[in-house]
């Protein structure tokens, strides 16, 4: 008797989507957690490897101040390289800006897309960026507002969606509101990190129906 090689029938979940777009981030957040410094070169080949892979979108680096990750000081030096290796292909891969002289660098450089960061809670807003829940949005404004003048896509995380370890359960209307607020500045995305790692299937369908009631779902 021969064995059937025949593949297993797919039957696709009629409520997911078709196709979905890995947005890969490695290059930027993983990097800036490893002690040891890495070269600019092997940064670079890093990029070039996840671009040939076919990933359509690598966020490259972040231009942030040295100080506070120094991993990611010479994000400079590793465009200029890219552009070097990858010619116009290197202009599209995302950066994140924190503020207006993080763009400023980034429109040195020609960049068309970049990413802001920011908080669905009070208490990690205010340990990592210095800022109110509210007040996030004014240090956003004039970074978000020149860019979209400027053309570029803006996209913006945020932080806690589905727990913080400080707060504990994040409400979802407070979810919807924030990425309401940076819609209303501009942005172009929204990303919704579960940053502690506590969402599930059912928590991601509340929250996306959240937004999808409230007018800014998916087109």
């Amino acid at each position: 008797m021969s064995r059937s090689h025949a593949l297993p029938q797919v039957v696709r979940d009629p409520e997911l989507p078709e196709r979905v777009t890995i947005y890969e981030v490695g290059p930027r957040d993983g990097l800036q957690n490893e002690s040891t410094t890495v070269p600019t070169a092997a940064k670079a080949e890093f990029v070039h490897r996840l671009v040939e892979a076919g990933l359509p979108v690598v966020e490259a680096t972040s231009f942030v101040h040295p100080r506070w990750v120094p991993q990611l000081a010479d994000a400079a030096e590793l465009v200029d390289a890219l552009v070097a290796d990858l010619g116009e292909r290197a202009l599209e891969l995302p950066v994140l800006v924190p503020n207006d002289k993080g763009l400023d660098r980034a429109l040195e450089k020609g960049l068309r897309h970049v990413a802001i960061f920011g908080s669905a809670t009070e208490t990690f807003a205010r340990r990592n960026l210095n800022r109110s829940l509210d007040e996030q949005f004014a240090m956003f404004e004039p970074t978000v507002s020149r860019a979209r003048a400027e053309g570029l896509e803006v996209r913006a995380y945020v932080s806690m969606c589905f727990g913080d370890p400080w707060e504990g359960a994040v409400p979802v209307a407070q979810v919807v509101d924030v990425g309401r607020r940076l819609f209303d500045l501009g942005a172009s995305q929204l990303s919704l990190g579960d940053t502690i790692g506590v969402g599930t299937p059912a928590h991601v369908g509340v929250l996306l129906r959240a937004f999808g009631e409230a007018g800014l779902g998916p087109e």
